[in-house]
């Protein structure tokens, strides 16, 4: 398969002809079950308590339902993505699934609907209106690496981006456009606070990571009173085995069998940390928009990355068809648990400037839409047999990741 537009189009067209001839198929289908089914095959009763309870009304007459951006599901959008491989540069290698190789492109051709209302495309120029003169960072993990180039993608069909900082090892970065004076920032903290990590770029470890659990991380800290728009999110690192200090003293450990120290537990450092991100978030002067988002679930299936762990489905989960790990349900408590605690123990003053990103289901029932072995460049090479490495965690640009974007947009603008 080419990695092109010129195919991607084709594939669209393609689409098209599918559904239509699909949508004939279910008019004819509806017909003949009109005039050869009996009232009792379709009862009116079961129908209608069908709708009422989906719209969560119980026996009142169904009404329509209420907007709620972060439930839904994923619908055929024929159109297919807002840019692609050759129209951004912008994209990396790793999530580079077009180029790298991916024969199927079916996962690009879809679009989240939430329920009781519509998502609409993000609007590039819109955007940067609004934020001309702001400052913003986007402060975590690979997964926020992963998605601010899904937001650089999807503005440079206005603007395009230019690089004017990058750490020794480009984790953490900085872009300017300059016709709008909008800055936005990478700024590389898998944890958010002070942390000794003893790994490589490849997740290889020689020891337990330290982990200060009462002191936040210096380098998203010293430049937050710069900010006018924060995105946060962390939470994968912390599966990472991990030694937990307080006051500059161990505490406990995760997963740390070989030394004498008590299993802590992950809850036990997610729920640490989240309450002095929240605390310092809401008693700072300074009161920049924060958006947190929620925490992103894998989809390896038959192990994980280091154990052979897959992830080669082709289409979306159904709605209610896939829940999620029970590490996913945990981390996810957590969090939401923290927020709610924050958002009421800090006032009315606070719940302005505080916002909840929760992409957790949209992003759980889309197993199709991660990079898998085509994390490197045709990482077969002829052998279809051949054993590769892959990636369940990250997203496939374009993909899942532009659509936590339109809800970004929709919240901070509307």
């Amino acid at each position: 398969m080419g990695s092109g537009w010129e195919t991607l189009q084709q594939r669209k067209s393609n689409h098209v002809l599918v559904k239509i001839v699909g949508l004939l198929l279910l008019v004819g289908l509806s017909w003949c079950l009109l005039f050869t089914s009996s009232d009792e095959s379709l009862p009116v009763e079961d129908s209608s308590a069908a709708v009422a309870e989906r719209s969560g009304f119980g026996d009142e007459a169904p009404r329509k339902e209420k907007c709620d951006l972060f439930t839904g599901e994923w619908i055929p959008n024929p159109e297919g993505p807002a840019y692609t491989n050759e129209t951004c540069k912008f994209i990396e290698s790793p999530q580079n699934c077009m180029t790298n190789g991916r024969p199927d492109t079916d996962y690009l051709f879809w679009r989240w609907k939430p329920h009781g209302c519509d998502l609409p495309p993000f609007d590039a120029k819109k955007f940067l209106n609004a934020m001309r003169n702001k400052n913003w960072a986007l402060i975590g993990d690979s997964i926020l690496r992963n998605h601010v180039q899904s937001l650089i993608c999807l503005l440079s069909k206005a603007e395009e981006a230019v690089m004017v900082y990058h750490d020794d090892e480009y984790r953490s970065r900085r872009w300017h456009f300059p016709s709008h004076n909008f800055t936005l920032s990478l700024i590389w903290s898998p944890f958010l606070i002070k942390a000794e990590i003893f790994e490589n770029y490849e997740g290889e470890a020689k020891s337990e990571n330290k982990l200060h659990v009462d002191t936040l991380d210096e380098k998203w800290t010293s430049l937050y009173n710069s900010l006018d728009y924060v995105v946060i999110s962390v939470g994968q690192w912390f599966l990472k085995a991990a030694i937990y200090l307080e006051d500059g003293k161990i505490v406990g450990c995760h997963y740390c069998p070989k030394l004498n120290l008590t299993e802590l537990g992950i809850e036990y450092a997610y729920s640490k940390v989240s309450d002095l991100v929240f605390q310092y978030i809401a008693t700072m002067e300074h009161k920049p928009i924060v958006i947190y988002r929620t925490w992103t679930p894998d989809h390896f299936e038959h192990g994980e990355w280091f154990s052979g762990g897959v992830c080669n489905r082709t289409a979306p989960y159904k709605r209610d068809e896939y829940s999620g790990k029970g590490m996913d349900h945990a981390m996810r408590k957590v969090e939401l648990e923290q927020f709610d605690r924050a958002v009421a123990r800090y006032g009315s003053e606070n719940r302005a400037h505080l916002k909840l990103l929760d992409t957790y289901q949209l992003s759980l029932l889309r197993p199709d839409a991660h990079p898998g072995p085509y994390r490197t460049f045709h990482p077969f090479n002829g052998d279809k047999n051949k054993k590769v490495q892959n990636d369940c965690l990250h997203w496939c640009l374009p993909g899942v990741i532009d659509t936590w974007n339109e809800l970004i947009m929709k919240i901070i603008l509307e």
